[in-house]
């Protein structure tokens, strides 16, 4: 049960501020874009007042910490300095036993309201002068967002409040239903406590005369939790109490949403493995089946001269004596019909190898996130999380760039055929399947600091290397990778030392007017490739 900070501990709080009434402003900081600390300075000695309009952890209380002190201020920093440094505090309060809670002042320049409205996502800091006209606000909010907008210059209008009356002199829970001031959690509070424990928020609320309780990882409160069966811990001051809750519940939430964020990044990444490793088992076994077109081919040509003219197909006996039909193609040769089984076969053999190696590649990687995801489930500290995103940017799985934009039909890359590897050190490889593709990869899809590459002097697949900016890092176990590929997507593939040129793709242009897939480049090195 999570224990919000409503209008009864807000109240509390504002009991225990009283004593620094007559307080000078000694310091102001705003350490975040939610969070206003101010140091003040009186006959009851030295405080930081913290006050959050976080839209989750938005609280007001006394801190123990010292503040951290942006370089650069905030402007709303900087409109406090110049308004309320120095100024006296005099005033501490409550508005209508609401979350609003108002500080005044008088200073050299004047007298001025900072009024803090505690309330979720809305909740907001403002200053206001002394007719009421808001001079500065942590968040301005827009006459097209709110009924009642908070804008520089205008009149400040507080939100409908509770009456502080109506909720003291309610005799019941029933007649607190509706009241701005009661959360779920005080009508549930008294309801366990009963007509005693309304009494005893009446007394807590006009006298002081409250014991706050921290309740581990549900919050802190005025009163004993004991009605609603929570086992609270005495502290001190409601301060203490709400400091050292936020102080455990800030970090454990922001844990459980970098979890979540990593375990669905990770949930992605392993997705696309598993994808890519279908395709590549596809792949492995149609290298696998090389042997039977070779088989096909070499049949073809042995039964050919039985087939009568125009058939569409052929009877002969395999190697093992087993008599199998093999479809022809009547408009093509008997030579034609052979010569395409053999070169099926000698592109499935050429990808065999390959694609076994990336296959291994994958799997591998897709073990090694599953691994991670199990030691990022069973992680039970901060830090423990921050080091595996270390770990996982390091392997290179939240680098990955957004996919390029799809078309209505959600073809990647726009429909072009560009394909992804997995190549050593993590990187990503891309390479075209055609000379259109092959100018969209160059011109469309690569960075000025990624490797490019091409079989020199011949045609190839346009081949890039994602190097997120860093080409220097890119080990030359990755260029070699990447220049295999070249070398496999080109006439050149059965050629055995072939040469491959790389550069960075800043270096690499097409002339205008040149053919598709037309590419001219400098600062070129070269790898050999034995194919």
């Amino acid at each position: 049960m999570k224990i919000p900070f409503d209008s009864l501990t807000l109240a509390a709080v504002v009991h225990e501020m009283q004593p620094f009434v007559g307080s000078k402003v000694q310091r102001i900081s705003q350490p975040s874009d939610s969070e206003l600390v101010l140091e003040i300075y009186g006959t009851s000695g030295a405080a930081w007042i913290l006050l959050s309009v976080h839209p989750e952890f938005a609280r007001i209380h006394f801190s123990t910490h010292k503040p951290e002190n942006p370089m650069s201020p905030p402007q709303f920093c900087s409109a406090l300095r110049a308004r309320i440094s120095g100024a006296r505090i005099t005033g501490i309060l409550q508005v209508g036993f609401d979350r609003i809670f108002e500080i005044h002042f008088e200073g050299e320049q004047g007298q001025f309201r900072l009024v803090a409205e505690i309330m979720g996502k809305h909740s907001n800091l403002m200053v206001l002068d002394s007719s009421q006209h808001v001079v500065a606000a942590i968040k301005w909010v827009g006459k097209s967002k709110s009924k009642r907008p908070i804008v520089p210059g205008v009149g400040y209008t507080r939100p409908p409040t509770g009456s502080s009356e109506s909720l003291l002199d309610a005799e019941s829970a029933d007649d607190l239903k509706g009241k701005q001031g009661a959360s779920p959690f005080l009508l549930r509070w008294i309801y366990a406590a009963g007509a005693e424990g309304l009494a005893a928020v009446k007394r807590s609320v006009l006298s002081g005369n409250y014991r706050p309780e921290l309740a581990r990882g549900s919050g802190a409160y005025p009163v004993s939790l004991s009605p609603l069966g929570i086992t609270g811990l005495p502290r001190p001051t409601i301060s203490l109490a709400l400091e050292q809750h936020f102080d455990a519940a800030i970090p454990a939430a922001r844990m459980e949403s970098l979890r979540a964020s990593l375990r669905t990044q990770l949930s992605r990444v392993a997705l696309a493995r598993d994808t890519a490793i279908h395709e590549l088992e596809q792949s492995v076994a149609a290298g696998q089946g090389a042997s039977r077109q070779q088989m096909k081919g070499e049949l073809i040509l042995a039964y050919g001269f039985q087939a009568e003219s125009g058939a569409s197909q052929i009877t002969a006996e395999d190697y093992e004596g087993n008599r199998i039909t093999i479809p022809i193609d009547p408009e093509l040769t008997i030579q034609e019909n052979a010569q395409q089984h053999f070169d099926r076969a000698k592109r499935a053999k050429a990808r065999l190898g390959f694609s076994k190696d990336q296959l291994s590649r994958l799997a591998t990687d897709r073990e090694a996130i599953e691994g991670f995801l199990v030691r990022l489930e069973s992680a039970t500290h901060l830090q423990e999380i921050l080091d595996l995103q270390d770990e996982a940017k390091q392997r290179k799985w939240l680098n990955k760039p957004p996919p390029p934009k799809a078309t209505k039909e959600e073809r990647p890359y726009e429909g072009h055929r560009v394909r992804e590897l997995l190549a050593p050190g993590g990187y990503t490889v891309l390479y075209a399947e055609n000379a259109e593709s092959n100018d969209y990869l160059t011109l469309r899809v690569a960075k000025p600091n990624d490797w490019w590459l091409h079989v020199r002097g011949s045609t190839s697949a346009h081949v890039i290397i994602q190097t997120r900016n860093q080409p220097d890092k890119v080990q030359r176990e990755t260029l070699q990778f990447a220049a295999k590929v070249a070398v496999q997507n080109s006439p050149s593939k059965h050629a055995g030392y072939v040469p491959v040129d790389y550069t960075l793709k800043k270096y690499v242009r097409k002339p205008k007017g040149a053919p598709k897939g037309t590419a001219f480049y400098t600062h070129e090195k070269t790898l050999h490739v034995d194919s």
